[in-house]
């Protein structure tokens, strides 16, 4: 009797969460190349949300522009870079001044939960603008029907609602797993995978539970895009030169976009819970590049979002000048 109340005393023990937080271990522990890594990441971060930011002003400030489901979904897209790229920058850059980098366990899971909930939000904003882009190129005589001020706005609460159905269901499983050993975590930020290296715990049932709520559902919107816009790039032979070039350049620039998402979170997620060499560089690219680059694909090839960006920064200007 007394036996088994040791074991359970013991098995109670290991399956509580003692740990209140965590160490970031980052890109690297070298002090000079840490200084190389803070310069490089405070201006892609500045970069990141300053042309986001315009982007999404610049749509805002022009009704012609805000008026289409196009610049509209790509007015929230930029949003979401803005956001995505906040969650970890900020206190990636502050880290690298302090030598112990620590987190709490609630902080933990506050990143953990703001990055899947804006990366879920801006998944099915892709989806949505490859939808806008089908119907404008496949069914352009029922576009302004279909694509209604209604729908759009059913498809941004679609996008928050699918993005907050992700994150939950990924923390409510990871907050309630048992930390009762080593908190070092060899990474700049919490995600899933470093995460189920400290736990307490076999992990086999929530890595499969992972590679099911963000792996498959990447590889499965990857795989509806990809053949979404193969329907629309097949229905361009009927199109005459001219409009054949504008749908490439528009295609181009979403497809673009989608690959530099979609790679790095399959490569991420779709795959057994151990860790490569280079995972931090894939997070680095999904989280910093890629919403840094958005802005430049967009606006690179694009008339009228470089024009109402244009006249925003005049207008910006003649503002400071009066000042």
């Amino acid at each position: 009797m007394e036996k088994n109340k040791k074991s359970f005393s013991l098995e109670f023990i290991k399956n509580q969460s003692f740990v209140t937080e965590f160490v970031l271990l980052g890109l690297s522990q070298n002090p000079d190349i840490q200084k190389i890594i803070f310069v490089i990441f405070l201006v892609v971060y500045i970069a990141t949300v300053s042309g986001n930011l315009l982007i999404v002003l610049a749509i805002l400030r022009s009704p012609a522009l805000l008026g289409s489901p196009m610049y509209f979904f790509l007015a929230f897209l930029s949003f979401l870079d803005v956001c995505l790229s906040s969650i970890t920058a900020p206190k990636m850059l502050v880290d690298i001044l302090y030598e112990k980098k620590t987190i709490s366990f609630a902080g933990c899971m506050t990143q953990v939960f703001a990055e899947h909930f804006f990366g879920g939000a801006e998944m099915i904003v892709l989806t949505a603008m490859a939808y806008d882009r089908y119907v404008a190129i496949c069914k352009p005589l029922h576009y302004s029907s279909i694509m209604t001020s209604r729908l759009c706005s059913i498809l941004i609460g679609v996008a928050w609602t699918g993005g907050l159905l992700h994150s939950v269901i990924q923390i409510a499983f990871t907050s309630q797993l048992p930390f009762c050993g080593p908190n070092i975590i060899d990474h700049f930020l919490c995600d899933l995978f470093p995460l189920l290296k400290l736990v307490c715990t076999d992990t086999y049932v929530f890595g499969l539970l992972v590679v099911a709520n963000s792996g498959f559902i990447c590889i499965l919107i990857f795989s509806m895009l990809l053949v979404s816009y193969g329907v629309i790039l097949f229905s361009l032979r009927s199109h005459s030169t001219e409009g054949q070039k504008k749908a490439l350049s528009t295609c181009g620039s979403h497809i673009a976009v989608v690959v530099m998402l979609f790679v790095p979170c399959i490569f991420e997620y779709a795959r057994p819970p151990s860790a490569f060499y280079f995972d931090k560089m894939v997070e680095i690219f999904y989280s910093l590049i890629t919403p840094l680059l958005n802005p430049l694909i967009y606006t690179f090839r694009n008339k009228e979002v470089k024009n109402a960006m244009t006249k925003l920064w005049k207008r910006l200007i003649v503002v400071s000048d009066k000042k």
